[in-house]
């Protein structure tokens, strides 16, 4: 049947522009498709293909590849040539790695799917995708992703859930098209601050990884779907703890004391303070205070406030207030706070 199909595509020559030899247990790629040089679509899910043929490499006006359910062990070099490849589909097969350029030639790929692989790692390589607006990696072994994804900045939709991530790196801030964001059952602790800089997200789930407080001004994020079941979030269930004294390092009392002054644009400390790179970088790392506004730089306590999840989100039923972390200089500012600002104890 596989021969029958190839021949009448075949005998359409240049016309040809759909070839679809889905299920037909090959064992390779046709060479034959070099004749081919007008085909558009290419479907061969669900064979037993090890490898790509070079011949593919004359396919330059090809949009569509599926090789989906198969065997291979790479995204292939050869994808580099496929200048004009759109959706490329390789998921369900045993694919550990990339081989090096086959993102090279990709300029006009819109979606990738690897779902289902085994990739433990993505290479910095797939900034080169410029064009890219949906990628899912789901069900994969990645124990991170390189900030280099971080820079495809058409990107609208990033799937990432049943891996291995303990992370996000706090670049997604680049991300600014980024619509919907899965990360459901990995083993993340933390939502890097950036995440709430991404003005379009308007669906995240995080269902099944090990969170416990999300990031300041998390709550402004204009969601319309948003779940988070499975996760350990802390719960407004106040312990009574013993009062903590104020003691500062001597770098942290020069560090606030020059943050604050350049804060209020002091001439002689803003023009020594070119001098100092050193200097500049620690200061670099200074946070605000939520309660009086002002600059520190070691966290004197964590604390959590429980705030009420917007009225336009979907949301998990089991979700009542959300924990925001919240960083306060000084027991002076934490004995200010509002009503549902907690310290964070060790109980």
């Amino acid at each position: 049947m596989a021969e029958k199909l190839l021949v009448r595509a075949l005998k359409g020559g240049k016309s040809t522009r759909i070839v679809t030899l889905n299920g037909k247990k090959m064992t390779k790629m046709p060479i034959t498709l070099e004749k081919l040089p007008g085909l558009k679509t290419l479907n061969l899910q669900n064979n037993l293909i090890p490898k790509v043929c070079s011949e593919i490499s004359t396919l330059t006006q090809l949009t569509v590849l599926n090789l989906g359910n198969n065997l291979l062990e790479e995204v292939p070099e050869e994808m580099k040539y496929l200048i004009s490849l759109k959706k490329l589909h390789l998921f369900g097969n045993r694919i550990h790695r990339f081989a090096s350029g086959a993102c090279d030639g990709l300029q006009k790929l819109i979606l990738l799917n690897l779902n289902n692989n085994q990739l433990t790692w993505i290479p910095e390589e797939i900034s080169r995708l410029k064009s890219l607006t949906h990628l899912s990696i789901n069900h994969n072994q990645l124990a991170s992703i390189p900030k280099e994804l971080c820079f495809l900045e058409h990107l609208s939709e990033l799937q990432l859930n049943y891996n291995q991530l303990i992370c996000i790196p706090e670049e997604i801030k680049f991300l600014k098209m980024l619509q919907k964001l899965l990360l459901v059952r990995n083993n993340i602790e933390v939502l890097p601050e950036g995440l709430c800089d991404l003005i379009n997200l308007r669906i995240l789930d995080i269902a099944g990884n090990i969170i416990q407080i999300f990031p300041p001004g998390f709550q402004h994020l204009k969601l319309r779907e948003f779940y988070c079941e499975g996760n350990p979030l802390f719960l407004k269930q106040p312990v009574t703890a013993v009062k903590q004294e104020d003691i500062w390092s001597l770098q942290e009392i020069t560090s606030r004391f020059i943050m604050n002054q350049l804060t209020e644009k002091n001439p002689f400390l803003m023009q020594a303070i070119e001098w100092y790179p050193q200097v500049r970088n620690i200061i670099s790392k200074g946070r605000k205070c939520a309660i009086c506004g002002k600059s520190f730089l070691s966290v004197w306590l964590e604390c959590v406030e429980f705030v009420s999840p917007s009225k336009n989100w979907k949301i998990s039923k089991n979700l009542q207030l959300v924990p925001l972390q919240i960083l306060i200089c000084s027991y002076k500012c934490f004995h200010q706070r509002g009503p549902n600002l907690f310290g964070i104890a060790q109980v």
